[in-house]
């Protein structure tokens, strides 16, 4: 799984790992290629980003992990596992 910090929500999942850079798929957006710089830890089976070190289009991805989750199933804070800050736009 992909963090965008340890204990939120998961955004993602690691699709492969290559010697430069790491394939993730972000939900709802579908599959990025990160340097490997990008990920800034990796223990218990997730990887954690480091979102100062993100692209603008994976930034604006990750701000939208959550908006085709049906309400009976959606997360209760809908904002856990985006960038801290993002301003969700609808």
């Amino acid at each position: 799984m992909v963090f965008v910090a340890d204990g939120s929500v998961g955004v993602g999942a690691v699709r492969e790992t290559r010697q430069d850079a790491i394939v993730i798929n972000i939900q709802n957006a579908g599959d990025f290629v990160l340097p490997l710089d990008a990920v800034r830890d990796v223990h218990s089976g997730k990887v954690v980003l480091d979102i100062a070190r993100l692209a603008p289009e994976v930034i604006e991805a990750l701000r939208h992990v959550h908006d085709a989750e049906s309400p009976e199933f959606a997360i209760a804070d809908r904002q856990d596992g985006t960038p801290a800050g993002a301003e969700r736009r609808h």
